[in-house]
């Protein structure tokens, strides 16, 4: 079977696991700038480059990822939010972006391959591409709203570079996640999409989408209803919401998305929300509590934690939700269904 028809069958047996989030634990390992520097010859100050750390110490992800595959996670993403040339430019890495997203690639599909030669289970390399830090919505001049950082066409070559590396370094996905602008989005579909054409094979999307207020919406406006309308066309395998807020924040707009998507249903939320220092002090118990319940009303397909999860997290939710039936993929009646930053379907 292809790895799209792999993950269906998994799906349809159970609900998934994905894993935790990389920077925290990163940060847990306490390394020094020289550490994560390691012998690249960069010169600017790497601390906090999570994402080069994949080249220059890949046994503190490889660490990582087993932590998180001890804890139950079979769908595992790549340490590579950061992984782009716009990003790596703040660090003055971004002649290193390629190497570093093949050995992000590689040491989780090391990790998974030896798990599944122990255990028999399957498991999913998933290569995480982030938003960058730039908007093609949004002017960041409120002098100039039509002005732009980055055009279209930029942030096109800037996301072919990472997902052709991901691809090359071996993932069996490519995740858009935590999308704040629909558009920086769009132009990794048409990357991936260009990839599938010219590599004549294909490649399972993923798409998350990150809520920035209550409401519903995005960044750039879209509300969760709006967006599936805008990406539906990609024919992603998942479809779903990540970051964001806490699980109990999330849930209407979980409800929402997995009445619509015919296709299945990624979530996974933070730890709650921050405290006044930024940091995450829900328990694993509570998290997992919480998602249990979209799992036990049929709303998940696969589950996972965001900004301060942990490896206890991703277990105690992989306990919660074991034995428990996986969400069916709705069939969806044929409309036109358009979207601006509202959702609008034509009466047949």
């Amino acid at each position: 079977m292809s790895v799209r028809d792999e993950l269906l069958a998994e799906a349809a047996q159970h609900i998934l696991i994905k894993d935790g989030p990389y920077g925290t634990a990163i940060q847990r390992a306490k390394l020094a700038a020289e550490e994560y520097a390691g012998d690249t010859g960069l010169t600017d100050d790497q601390k906090g480059n999570n994402d080069l750390v994949n080249l220059t110490q890949p046994q503190v992800i490889r660490a990582i990822c087993d932590e998180y595959i001890a804890a139950g996670a079979t769908v595992l993403a790549t340490n590579t939010f950061n992984a782009n040339r716009i990003s790596q430019a703040d660090y003055g890495a971004e002649d290193l972006v390629r190497e570093m997203n093949i050995a992000a690639a590689k040491v989780i599909r090391e990790a998974c391959e030896a798990a599944t030669a122990k255990d028999g289970r399957k498991r999913f390399v998933c290569g995480a591409m982030g938003p960058t830090n730039k908007t093609l919505s949004l002017s960041p001049n409120v002098e100039d709203p039509g002005y732009r950082e980055v055009t279209f066409d930029e942030i096109v070559e800037v996301y072919r570079e990472q997902a052709a590396a991901l691809i090359e370094g071996g993932v069996d996905t490519i995740l858009i996640e935590t999308v704040f602008d629909t558009l920086n989005c769009k132009a990794a579909i048409m990357v991936v999409k260009q990839l599938e054409q010219e590599l004549a094979q294909d490649i399972p999307l993923m798409i998350s989408l990150t809520l920035t207020d209550l409401s519903g919406r995005n960044l750039s406006g879209h509300t969760v209803e709006a967006f599936w309308y805008t990406v539906r066309h990609a024919k992603p395998v998942t479809i779903g919401l990540n970051c964001s807020f806490g699980a109990e924040q999330l849930r209407p707009h979980v409800q929402l998305l997995s009445a619509m998507a015919d296709t299945l249903l990624m979530v996974y939320p933070n730890a709650g929300l921050p405290n006044e220092l930024g940091e995450y002090d829900e328990l694993p118990e509570t998290t997992a509590s919480l998602v249990r319940q979209w799992a036990e009303n049929g709303r998940a397909n696969i589950l996972g934690g965001c900004c301060g999860s942990t490896p206890a997290h991703i277990a105690a939710i992989a306990r919660a939700v074991e034995g428990l039936e996986p969400r069916k993929v709705p069939g969806i009646e044929p409309q036109m269904r358009l979207a601006g930053l509202e959702p609008f379907t034509i009466a047949a």
